[in-house]
C-alpha cells in the first residue's frame, strides 16, 4: 500500500464525470506543447525539510503513440523514462503505470479547460496490492478551483492560469487514515507551473507522510 500511494503521488505531481459545467467562454488557449525539443526545468522541493531540493528536466520528444485509441505525445525526462500526455477536444489525459510488482497502469483525466471554476469529476481506480488479498479500491476526485488567474512561480507571472484541485481517498481506508491535498496550477503552451501535494497515511501500521512542492524554473518552447 505504501509504494501504490507513493507511486500514484509522484504520477500526480505531473474518469467518469460527477458533475460537467461547460464554461459559456469555451478556452481557445492550449495548456500543452507538444513541439519537439521545447523542454521545461522544476524543481522539486521536500517541505519537512526532510530531502534537499532536486531538479529535472522534461523535454518534448519526436515521437507520438496511440493507447486506448487516444493519441499522447512522448516526454523524456532527464532522469531516465518517459511520460504520456494527450489531449481530446477540451480534455486532458496522462498514461502512467506504477512501479508495483506486474505493473498498474493508469489514463488519468487531469485538466479540462472549457470547464468552469466549481466543475467537479472523478476517476476510480482498482488496485492490485501484492499481499492484499483483494483489490484496494482508490477514487481521486478533481476539482477546477480557480479559472483564468494569474499566477506567479519563481518570480516569473502567468496568466490565464487554472488551478486544479485533487484529493485521493480509498473505500478501505478510514478518512481519518488517509487525508491529501494536491494542488496543480497549468499555463497556457506551458503546462504544469506548479503543483503541491501533501499526503498522510496512517493504517495497519503503515506511515507515509508527503509534503512535495514541484515549481517551473525554466522553460523554452519551439
Amino acid at each position: 500500500m505504501k509504494t501504490v500511494v507513493y507511486a500514484l503521488a509522484v504520477t500526480l505531481i505531473f474518469s467518469a464525470c460527477n458533475k460537467n459545467n461547460s464554461d459559456s467562454s469555451a478556452s481557445t488557449d492550449v495548456y500543452l506543447n507538444t513541439t519537439q525539443g521545447s523542454s521545461w526545468s522544476y524543481t522539486q522541493t521536500d517541505e519537512s525539510g526532510t530531502n534537499p531540493p532536486s531538479n529535472y528536466t522534461v523535454t518534448s520528444s519526436s515521437k507520438d503513440t496511440t493507447i486506448n485509441s487516444r493519441k499522447y505525445h512522448v516526454y523524456d525526462y532527464s532522469y531516465g523514462g518517459s511520460e504520456y500526455l494527450g489531449v481530446d477536444g477540451h480534455d486532458y489525459y496522462q498514461y502512467d503505470s506504477i512501479p508495483v510488482s506486474g505493473g498498474i497502469n493508469i489514463e488519468r483525466l487531469f485538466l479540462k479547460d472549457n470547464a468552469s471554476a466549481g466543475t467537479t469529476w472523478n476517476q476510480d481506480f482498482s488496485l492490485t496490492i501484492p499481499g492484499v488479498p483483494l483489490p484496494v479500491p482508490l477514487t481521486v476526485s478533481n476539482r477546477i478551483a480557480e479559472k483564468g488567474i494569474d499566477k506567479t512561480v519563481n518570480g516569473t507571472t502567468y496568466s490565464n492560469v487554472i488551478h486544479v484541485s485533487t484529493s485521493l481517498s480509498s473505500g478501505l481506508i478510514p478518512s481519518s487514515s488517509f487525508s491529501s491535498s494536491i494542488d496543480s496550477y497549468y499555463a497556457p503552451k506551458y503546462g504544469l507551473i506548479e503543483n503541491t501535494t501533501v499526503i498522510h497515511l496512517d493504517y495497519l501500521g503503515l506511515t507515509e507522510d508527503i509534503n512535495v512542492k514541484t515549481e517551473l524554473t525554466s522553460a523554452t518552447l519551439k
